[in-house]
């Protein structure tokens, strides 16, 4: 692919194929797309609601009977039809229709546009963020924004005059959502199989022993509480926590919050804010890798943390255990949806330091926990390799889409 000249970037793209020097077209939607065409909906059908695609991936879809379905059942879909999202459009999650089939409808919450150019090219047109902006423009509402159908037709974007330079693009994106897709895929593929490692390589219910287990033991487990295996505190936040005097930037003193948990998915590599000396003096400091337990926010998830820092009070500290760091991080990960129980239906569960040191938990001896350990570690490891890899290809994607259209 060629670079452009900046001289003559604004009817061309800045990166494009050789052998294409026409300057490109502005169009309409509506010049180039019917919109909402009108059909008669069959018997039965597979009905696409908004839940249905995320990102450029259909992940579900339900049969409906026509006299039960919704009444926003109403888009019939054909091959190559794109349909756009029209509320809060800035997900974009935004779907091309290429299935062979004829009973698949889609809910009017999708604006419905058959082209007459490329559809991957007009697909990844309106993946562009210059594009998304252009509707969040012409959008109504705050908590919702949301555009009709004929204010998105009257959105101009830019086209290449010839058919063959649409394909072109088309097939080149096409071929990088594919490869998207294929990783996506591999990485749920993963996640799947360690529901299911979790499920049958710790005991269930009343059980001694796991379903699955490594060669050489065969000792029943023991019913231990949390508090007989390791002393836990909580952690201690300076307030008011928003004055600056308790941060520094200079300071190799990192400082922990939920935010950094859903970021690094509960593995703490790296930190972005810093504790000041004055504010190490109102919190717990480690200096060593330990264990701890979120208990806001993101209620029960574990979190080994790498790093020196000081802890917020959303977070229980394990100091001194006597159980491996990486078993009991695994099997706080399979007990996680079990602190439920110390909630009412339709609240956050509050979980204390109390609660916690009276949980009961059966595990193994030290060595069977090292194994066990050590086989989810290289499996997270896999994961996050995995999840690298998918996240750089969609950076790739948006730098593409930045650059290969005007």
């Amino acid at each position: 692919m060629a670079k452009i000249d900046d001289s003559v970037k604004k009817k061309v793209p800045e990166l494009r194929f050789p052998g294409f020097t026409d300057d490109w077209e502005e169009r309409k939607l509506k010049d180039i797309a019917q919109f909402n065409p009108k059909t008669v909906l069959p018997d039965e059908f597979e009905y696409v609601d908004l839940e249905s695609v995320v990102g450029t991936e259909m992940i579900s879809h339900r049969t409906e009977s026509k006299d039960q379905a919704p009444s926003r059942a109403q888009r019939l879909a054909q091959k190559g039809d794109v349909f756009y999202q029209t509320v809060r459009p800035y997900q974009m999650n935004n779907y091309l229709y290429d299935l062979p089939y004829d009973n698949y409808v889609f809910s009017t919450g999708y604006a419905q546009m058959r082209p007459n150019i490329d559809s991957y090219f007009l697909l990844n047109s309106v993946q562009n963020k210059q594009f998304v902006q252009h509707v969040l423009d012409r959008s109504t509402g705050t908590s919702y924004p949301a555009i009709n159908s004929s204010d998105l037709s009257n959105i101009e974007i830019h086209v290449p005059s010839k058919l063959s330079e649409q394909q072109k693009i088309g097939a080149f994106f096409q071929s990088i959502d594919d490869t998207i897709a294929l990783h996506q895929r591999k990485l749920d593929l993963l996640k799947e199989q360690k529901k299911g490692y979790l499920q049958k390589m710790f005991p269930k219910n009343g059980a001694k022993v796991p379903e699955l287990r490594f060669g050489g033991f065969a000792d029943d487990w023991e019913v231990r509480k949390l508090g007989s295996l390791t002393t836990v505190v909580r952690g201690a936040s300076p307030r008011p926590i928003q004055d600056p005097k308790w941060f520094d930037k200079e300071s190799d003193i990192g400082w922990l919050r939920i935010a950094d948990v859903t970021e690094q998915n509960g593995r703490i590599y790296h930190l972005e804010q810093h504790i000041s000396k004055l504010g190490q003096e109102k919190t717990r400091v480690l200096t060593e890798p330990h264990l701890l337990l979120s208990i806001a926010a993101t209620v029960g998830k574990p979190v080994v943390n790498y790093v020196k820092t000081g802890v917020h009070d959303g977070f229980l500290i394990f100091l001194n255990p006597t159980f491996e760091r990486e078993f009991m991080f695994q099997w706080l990960e399979m007990f996680r949806p079990k602190w439920q129980k110390y909630g009412q239906p339709g609240s956050q569960v509050n979980l204390n330091s109390e609660l916690v040191r009276n949980q009961e938990i059966v595990l193994p001896n030290y060595k069977e926990q090292q194994k066990i350990g050590a086989f989810f570690k290289q499996l997270d490891n896999t994961i996050t390799l995995h999840q690298r890899k998918l996240d750089l290809l969609k950076e790739q994607k948006k730098g593409f889409l930045q650059k290969m259209f005007v």
